[in-house]
């Protein structure tokens, strides 16, 4: 038995984007997250980290199943396991599943988490739901002014910026806050 650990996953996936082989990858992973003790990475993390290489493997069914087990695990996760789950069922062709899931995330506090805002948010883009892409982004720049989250602040800026533009809006105060970070990092004097 070997303990799960952070710096084993990350080993595995540096040598997986070097060699471009996912799939030998998601396969050790995925063993690895059945067999192994809990160590410093608990095993719904680990199904989570073997379902993205399914992913980036261009098997999404087997990514399905991994997904799945990290939310039967219900341990902590960095990424909600149902967006993830959503995003191989949209690739499976399963739109109805993948619906119902973010309704599901929806309802649930995902709106507070700006991570997870960002991810559906992401997720939303690439089904071409750019109305629902720019909600998702707006919710998480709320959640991030209400809590500490800087640096997904700014990727949830530049999205929802992204978005407007395509979706041809106006700039608005939230625009203006991400100009404003790029005349502080041009000027560190224009901030203080």
């Amino acid at each position: 038995m070997v303990a799960l650990s952070g710096e084993l996953f990350d080993a595995i996936e540096v040598n997986a984007a070097r060699t471009g082989n996912h799939k030998r990858a998601a396969v050790r992973m995925s063993r690895l997250a059945v067999q192994a003790t809990a160590g410093s990475m608990g095993r719904a993390e680990a199904h989570m980290r073997a379902g993205e290489q399914w992913m980036l493997a261009d098997d999404p069914t087997e990514a399905v199943e991994q997904f799945q087990k990290a939310i039967a695990d219900a341990g902590p996760t960095f990424d909600d396991p149902q967006v993830s789950l959503a995003r191989a069922m949209f690739a499976l062709g399963r739109t109805e599943d993948a619906e119902a899931l973010l309704r599901e995330v929806r309802e649930s506090d995902a709106r507070t988490k700006p991570r997870t805002c960002d991810l559906v948010a992401e997720l939303l883009t690439e089904q071409g739901d750019l109305q629902g892409a720019l909600d998702w982004a707006t919710a998480g720049v709320d959640a991030c002014l209400a809590g500490d989250d800087r640096d997904e602040l700014q990727l949830l800026l530049r999205l929802r910026y992204r978005l407007r533009v395509d979706l041809g809006l106006p700039e608005d105060d939230y625009d203006k806050m991400l100009d404003n970070k790029k005349a502080q990092r041009a000027d560190p004097a224009a901030g203080k």
